[in-house]
């Protein structure tokens, strides 16, 4: 059997190659993470997690983490036309390695199985508003440092 395919005219097409590979681009997210994971890890050192405590520097991690991205974005898709390897790299890479959302979830279930109902609680939404806030806050702050309003698209019509 052939591998070339007839079209519906009955013309034989080449067969169709698979997109090319983006190894360029995992490498770059890598870097990043690299980067990201021992920003994460020098915080960690500088202060580490107590059981039976609030995760200051889990919290600190992923708010930092949101608020930073949030103008991060800002500047990668309102502002500047910025080279292809940037948003993977600050994005995916740094703020991807740097945050950490599966130690968010697991520091809540070690509180929650050590019987610290109360701190995980607190913990857990504390840290869902702080990083909503954040996320709002780093929208804010970057497009008033550009001078950008919001878009029209993004707001509701009354």
């Amino acid at each position: 059997m052939s591998q070339e395919e007839p079209t519906a005219a009955g013309v034989f097409d080449k067969p169709r190659s698979r997109p090319p590979r983006r190894w360029d681009v995992a490498l770059v997210i890598a870097a990043g993470g690299a980067v990201g994971g021992a920003a994460r890890w020098s915080l960690n050192q500088a202060i580490p997690p107590t059981p039976g405590h609030f995760p200051w520097s889990t919290f600190i991690e992923n708010v930092t983490g949101c608020l930073l991205l949030a103008g991060l974005l800002v500047l990668l898709v309102e502002v500047l036309q910025p080279h292809r390897y940037i948003r993977p790299f600050l994005g995916v890479g740094v703020l991807g390695g740097f945050t950490t959302f599966s130690t968010y979830t697991n520091d809540a279930r070690l509180l929650l199985a050590d019987g610290y109902v109360p701190t995980a609680l607190v913990y857990l939404v504390v840290t869902l508003v702080a990083g909503l806030l954040a996320t709002w806050l780093g929208l804010v702050l970057a497009r008033a440092a550009t001078r950008r309003p919001a878009r029209e698209g993004s707001r509701r019509n009354a």
